[in-house]
């Protein structure tokens, strides 16, 4: 049943996002954030999932943290303009380790998983793709570190790939997935906004397909893929899973293609190998979630089209397939 207050608050979370980002002050790029937050929050809030409350009170003590520290740092920015350097550098990694708090980089991505696991599919659609535009264009506007940055690159692609092992519930996968991928939008950050950009649209097409595909047949756990009884859904699932994982020639291998090759440009080496490294891992538990919706014993006959067996029906599953075309026009 659709609900008036969900669209006026989702319009005043996309507001949020756009003041914070577009601002010229950085109080009121606090306050954009701000109202994304609490709108953030009213849509968290389902009658029918009892953990929602919890998720609540976890973002919120998460956000309420690191926007205070981003608060702090905006003052002590303000007070460096009539002193010294030092100040302004030691108010940059603080407002830095707010906003990667607020996405859920690694090493403070400690509410990130959790939350991810207790809200809907839509949320998690949100949470996954949209929350993280805002702190990442105003991490662009901060003196970028070299040192910090890529702290926070190899700590996300360590985390986001070796926690993601031992995951039974698809929610958490996604969200260490995530991780591992704030990693690599990171380093995109540090070489280009324009790369960034095909990098998170890339990202939240193939997070919006795979979503669908999982609240489409109710699935939340690995235990629970064998729901899928059509093959051709089961070859669609298991494309768009590999194409989250980067490998070629799926869609999602060519923002990471096009991230290496800036990073190599720019002389980011053993960065460059440390972060395919782990992204192969990550391909390790794509490719477990694959092989239990293919190898889990079900009566499968493509002649059978009852309502078990129907094709998955939303045009979103040409997505995977459609950069496909372009990158192949790429190499030709």
């Amino acid at each position: 049943m659709f609900k008036f207050f969900k669209l006026l608050f989702l319009m005043t979370l996309i507001l949020g996002s756009i003041i914070s980002i577009s601002s010229v002050s950085w109080f009121y790029s606090w306050l954009g954030l701000e109202v994304n937050l609490l709108s953030f929050i009213i849509l968290m809030k389902t009658p029918s999932n009892k953990y929602s409350s919890e998720s609540i009170s976890k973002y919120f003590m998460t956000q309420a943290m690191a926007s205070f520290i981003l608060l702090f740092s905006i003052m002590v920015f303000m007070n460096s303009l009539e002193f010294n350097f030092e100040l302004n550098y030691f108010s940059s990694i603080m407002a830095s380790s707010a906003i990667l708090m607020k996405m859920g980089a690694a090493p403070l991505h400690f509410w990130f998983p959790e939350v991810a696991s207790s809200i809907s599919w839509n949320m998690n659609f949100l949470l996954l793709t949209w929350q993280k535009v805002a702190p990442m264009i105003l991490l662009t506007y901060l003196m970028m570190i070299p040192n910090m940055m890529i702290l926070f690159i190899i700590t996300s692609g360590i985390v986001g790939s070796i926690m993601g092992l031992n995951q039974v519930c698809l929610r958490k996968i996604l969200a260490y997935s995530s991780i591992n991928h704030i990693g690599w939008m990171l380093a995109s950050v540090m070489c280009s906004t324009n790369l960034w950009m095909i990098y998170i649209l890339v990202y939240s097409m193939m997070n919006l397909v795979i979503i669908n595909m999982l609240k489409y047949w109710k699935i939340f756990f690995i235990s629970q893929m064998n729901k899928i009884k059509n093959n051709l859904n089961k070859i669609l699932v298991m494309m768009n899973f590999l194409s989250l994982g980067g490998l070629p020639p799926f869609p999602g291998f060519i923002p990471k293609w096009m991230v290496i090759s800036s990073l190599s440009k720019s002389l980011f080496f053993f960065l460059t190998f440390f972060m395919i490294i782990f992204t192969l891992i990550t391909l390790f538990f794509y490719l477990r979630i694959t092989f239990s919706s293919m190898t889990l014993y079900t009566n499968n006959s493509m002649m059978m089209m009852n309502n078990s067996y129907k094709l998955f029906p939303s045009m979103l599953a040409l997505l995977t397939f459609t950069p496909v075309v372009f990158l192949s026009m790429m190499l030709m």
